[in-house]
């Protein structure tokens, strides 16, 4: 009897009642250009189809072996560690059943492996939207070339790609450090590659791409990944915890040098992902995340903190100094070229965020603005604040917007301004002009009518979003910003010609009034629409404005 061929490399499939993406999973492995591997699915006790399924792809193919635990663990850790240990490969590779491998993945790696005395090589990750089908390279600048590096000193940037997935391990360099899984947590990843980056001797990054990543950023709470539940507070604490692990490590293994660009990888990457969800939570909210974040915060190198663009800086001084509505109005600037409401002048002649000079040294330090010099800037990369403060149905499929537009460094001329709202579905722009005028210093307020239905359509029909602009112009000169909408007014849907029409706030990042177009009847089969509704909480009294053209979206 013949022994069986010894696999080059084992790639785990880890599931969880995912009965419907698994064998798409599975099937990205078994079309791997490189035969000589073995496939286990890792099922962590699934309550669906999945051990079924699982069970009938092994019988398909002998190089797959199944796999189930006696109960859920509750994360990924515990199915990729048990498939550790009945691995006969001596090259290991791990996979997520949304997810898969494009076919040349493992051949890649494992010929960069042969090639050096290597404890890990790692490829670029392609992020593919599920909603839009755009596609991404995650991190593309630190996999943008072939390289071979003698440890993560030599490029510390590369705490950002905190993937476990995506990379083919020694099985040698693993078992040498009894380096596993940590079980019992959420974001196990990042643990787990500080670990191994701090680890390894030596590793090669090579620019093709090893591993498709599945992005659905508008799933429901009960199918969003870990990543995309940052609206739990549990969230919040399981990310805290293991940032403390990660610290606790690299003082403990001899690495403390790193910890200033291990805190600014946290504060450019983790918690820039809750500040730019910040405009959408409420008061009750941002007072326990404060709660949790602040002492962690405390923790951090100063240095770190100084890498920051301002926007971010500012975000975090307010909740640090638990200014928590400011810093809601704060977050809604982290998208380009947005201004505060408000700006303050200090006795020294400096410019600082808000209407106040801070106390603090620390505050005057985190919240000063001068650098950006908005009062002399060239007109138009001038930093305004355009708010909309008020929306009413019009007749047909219009809107009526009321604008309020902040100047904190008085840029404009006294009196009325001359200002422009610009869309532009498909090749042809619409433009609105409209007046604002003066309320107070530095504020203006103005009255337009937003008529999408007089928006020329490309022919094939429009399928997309898009988000307006408001164009001031002064003395000849023009400006443009974003229009941000109220984020509470429930979505309006009307029909134009051959398309469905959504305006609604934009559901992440600083909340831009938006609009979107799905095409109807026979526009439809021949462009379907490339973006999915995202829901918005509804507000009684504006649902109250609804006129009879329109109705909430979804309804």
């Amino acid at each position: 009897m013949s022994t069986p061929q010894v696999p080059d490399v084992t790639v785990t499939v880890i599931v969880h009642n995912d009965a419907g993406r698994l064998p798409r999973a599975v099937e990205s492995v078994r079309r791997q250009t490189h035969r000589n591997l073995e496939i286990v699915i890792s099922d962590d006790h699934s309550t669906d189809d999945t051990p079924r399924v699982a069970r009938a792809l092994a019988a398909r193919d002998r190089r797959i072996r199944c796999l189930r635990l006696p109960e859920n663990s509750g994360g990924c850790s515990a199915p990729r560690n048990r498939a550790l240990e009945i691995a006969r490969a001596p090259y290991l590779m791990f996979l997520d059943s949304d997810d898969e491998l494009p076919p040349e993945s493992v051949a890649s790696l494992l010929a960069a492996h042969r090639e050096r005395d290597l404890d890990f090589a790692m490829g670029a990750v392609r992020r593919i939207r599920v909603d839009t089908g755009r596609r991404s390279t995650w991190m593309p600048h630190l996999v943008r070339e072939r390289r071979t590096l003698d440890g993560i000193e030599a490029d510390p940037r590369l705490f950002f790609e905190h993937l476990s997935t995506g990379k083919m391990y020694a099985r040698a360099f693993l078992d040498r450090h009894d380096l596993r899984f940590p079980e019992g947590i959420h974001y196990e990843d990042q643990l787990f590659s500080a670990q191994a980056y701090c680890l390894a001797k030596r590793f090669t990054i090579i620019p093709e791409p090893v591993y498709l990543w599945y992005v659905a950023p508008y799933a429901g709470s009960d199918a969003a990944s870990i990543s995309n539940q940052r609206h739990l507070l549990t969230n919040v604490r399981d990310r805290i915890h293991v940032q403390r692990l990660i610290d606790a490590f690299l003082v403990e293994s001899g690495h403390g040098a790193l910890r200033e660009d291990k805190d600014h990888k946290f504060l450019k990457h983790d918690f820039r992902m809750y500040a730019g969800d910040l405009p959408h939570r409420d008061e009750e909210w941002l007072a326990a995340f404060a709660d949790l974040v602040n002492p962690y915060l405390e923790t951090l190198s100063p240095g770190a903190y100084a890498r920051l663009p301002r926007a971010e800086r500012v975000v975090l001084q307010l909740i640090r100094d638990r200014r928590l509505t400011e810093a809601r109005w704060a977050a809604r600037e982290l998208g380009d070229g947005v201004a505060p409401r408000e700006l303050a002048t200090g006795p020294d002649g400096r410019t600082y965020w808000g209407g106040q000079v801070p106390g603090s040294a620390a505050a005057r330090r985190e919240l000063d603005l001068t650098e950006l010099e908005l009062d002399t800037r060239p007109f138009s990369v001038t930093r305004f604040r355009h708010e909309i403060t008020e929306i009413t149905p019009g007749p047909g499929a219009s809107v009526d917007l009321t604008v309020r537009t902040y100047d904190p460094a008085l840029r404009l001329p006294v009196g009325p301004q001359r200002a422009s709202l610009l869309i532009t579905p498909g090749r042809h722009r619409l433009t609105v002009p409209f007046r604002l005028s003066p309320v107070r210093p530095g504020v203006f307020e103005g009255r337009v009518r937003l008529d999408p239905a007089s928006a020329r359509l490309p022919l094939s029909g429009f399928a997309g979003v898009r988000h307006p602009l408001v164009r001031l112009t002064c003395r000849g000169r023009s400006n443009r910003g974003l229009l941000l909408a109220p984020l509470a007014f429930p979505p309006l849907a009307a029909r134009v010609p051959r398309h469905r029409l959504t305006i609604e706030p934009e559901g992440h990042g600083p909340g831009r009034l938006q609009l979107r177009w799905q095409p109807t009847g026979l526009t439809a089969n021949v462009l379907r629409p490339a973006a999915r509704r995202v829901a918005v909480p509804r507000v009684r009294r504006a649902a109250r404005l609804v006129a009879s053209v329109f109705s909430p979206s979804g309804v």
